[in-house]
């Protein structure tokens, strides 16, 4: 079983989901596999925003807690991430670099 750290950091949460795949058997899905699962989560997320915030859900479907929707969404990012060999805090930096230069209206 993996060790994710105590104060863990978004580097270190990437590794956690890659030693995690592997060990459940995961890491053989492929990248459009991996990217309709991130797709599902999203939508599931969407749904527990809906209970959340009141608005009328179907009665029959089971909604996942905002947590735990939203953990499920960062798992599947890290995931992809990983697969690409991509560090999301570096490439989160060098978005807002971009961003910060944007004129907003």
């Amino acid at each position: 079983m993996p060790h994710l750290k105590e104060n863990p950091t978004v580097r270190d949460f990437q590794r956690y989901v890659e030693e995690m795949e592997r060990e459940r058997g995961f890491d053989k899905e492929t990248m459009i596999e991996r990217c309709l699962l991130l797709g599902e989560e999203v939508g599931e997320l969407f749904k527990a925003v809906r209970k959340a915030d009141g608005m009328m859900t179907d009665t029959e479907s089971k909604i996942g807690s905002l947590q735990d929707e939203i953990a499920d969404v960062f798992i599947m990012l890290c995931c992809i991430a990983e697969k690409y060999d991509i560090d999301i805090e570096k490439a989160f930096r060098a978005k807002e670099e971009k961003n910060s230069k944007r004129t907003w209206a």
